[in-house]
């Protein structure tokens, strides 16, 4: 596929799929892009952060300023931002997201409102983005006290442990749902995905759910208190973008301030999720931070540290990434070590479990790849534009056949414009 006809293509999904209106019990307009024209049919959070980034590789950097204004429209006092936005009296997809709200939401459910889990905080990164690409200040400014009160929250309610770390309390929080490194975690130990899995991740929502998602009820519970390697890097990175936007405006105390945590949050990636035998970075769970040794992309993204891929980069890429018996396949990247008994490389509802993911490769290839291996940054970018000429925009893909799976014209495929405009 030719890469106009390609950035076209990706143009003309979001613009089926741009929302826009103005909620009533909110009193404020909105403007968002689904995932998927059906079955994704709300705001997202990391989601729209990746929309950040496709929207201004495509020069729409004003509609990328409307969906991150969107996101922050419902923000609550204390700062929190949550994962999901219901604009204009909807119910959650699923009867079981109906446990990832506040047990006290009352009729507020039949309103435009907020999840009660937490996603990916990209929120940074996409900001500093879209200042990048349009020099806007006054937007920084406008935008950056909500996204500094946002960080400020994640550090006060989710350091459950004063080492600079976020926990997750649900698998779902995660943006992987159903990430097999989780497995240990709720005793699931039949490897491939079943219903028993089901119970078990939707019992964990349910438990957050009637503790009306108190997070000191939550941490004491200690049924599912997880550090995970990806999420941790992409705080670590947002930390740091934070900090230097907090430089752009001025605000020399601030920008210490995040820039110093995110120092504490590199010290304990390393020391807490680094196995020395495994050369592996992995999730971490419980008051023990116990490594949850299950291979998935995660292991890697701690490498997009610098100083982390300085001492550990070559030996984890080598041992892990270049093999073919674990993610080397010919459509990378696997979500899961193809020799993992959980691994299933076809069509599921449990997903991140084998099939391929764009965001995997578009993460690996911005913060990893483009520095240290560029031959592989090269194959990585053509093997996306391959999956989408093959498969078309699809939520995943096989990782052998590439072969796509589940939605058709799936935003996050959109990525690949920003892939190739950062080669």
């Amino acid at each position: 596929m030719l890469e106009k006809k390609l950035f076209s293509e990706v143009e003309n999904i979001l613009k089926a799929n741009l929302v826009t209106g103005h909620s009533k019990s909110k009193d404020t307009a909105f403007t968002f892009i689904k995932p998927s024209k059906n079955h994704y049919k709300f705001q997202y959070f990391w989601d729209c952060c990746f929309h950040v980034f496709i929207l201004c590789s495509l020069d729409k950097t004003d509609i990328a300023k409307k969906c991150l204004t969107s996101l922050f429209a419902m923000q609550s006092d204390n700062g929190f931002v949550g994962h999901i936005h219901y604009w204009n009296n909807v119910l959650p997809a699923r009867f079981t997201d109906f446990f990832q709200n506040r047990a006290s939401i009352g009729v507020n459910l039949l309103r435009s409102h907020m999840s009660s889990l937490i996603q990916p905080p990209f929120v940074a990164l996409a900001l500093q983005r879209i200042y990048e690409c349009g020099g806007d200040e006054d937007y920084l400014r406008e935008m950056l006290p909500k996204v500094k009160k946002y960080f400020d929250w994640l550090d006060d309610k989710r350091d459950f442990d004063d080492d600079g770390l976020l926990t997750i309390i649900t698998s779902f929080e995660s943006g992987m749902d159903w990430k097999p490194s989780y497995d240990e975690v709720v005793n699931f130990n039949d490897g491939k995905a079943n219903g028993k899995l089901f119970f078990k991740m939707i019992w964990v929502d349910f438990c957050n759910y009637i503790r009306n998602y108190d997070n000191e009820k939550i941490k004491e519970l200690n049924k599912f208190r997880v550090k995970d390697a990806g999420f941790n890097t992409i705080y670590y990175l947002n930390l740091v973008a934070l900090s230097e936007m907090c430089e752009t405006v001025g605000d020399t105390k601030n920008a210490t301030k995040y820039l110093e945590r995110s120092k504490k949050v590199k010290l304990n990636i390393e020391k807490l999720m680094f196995d020395e035998k495994d050369a592996a970075f992995y999730d971490v769970h419980s008051k023990e931070n116990k490594k949850l040794k299950t291979l998935t992309p995660t292991i890697f993204f701690p490498l997009a540290i610098p100083e982390i891929f300085e001492k550990y980069g070559e030996r984890v890429m080598q041992k892990h990434y270049f093999n073919k018996k674990e993610f080397y396949t010919q459509y990378p990247i696997p979500s899961v070590a193809i020799e993992n008994k959980a691994f299933n490389a076809e069509k599921s509802i449990y997903l991140w479990r084998g099939p391929t993911w764009i965001l995997n490769n578009w993460f690996l290839h911005k913060y990893i790849l483009k520095k240290y291996y560029p031959e592989e940054a090269n194959r990585i970018v053509n093997t996306v534009k391959a999956l989408i000429n093959k498969s078309g925009f699809r939520e995943y893909y096989n990782p052998f056949t590439g072969e796509g799976y589940s939605v058709k014209n799936f935003t996050w495929s959109g990525l690949v414009v920003d892939m190739i405009n950062s080669e």
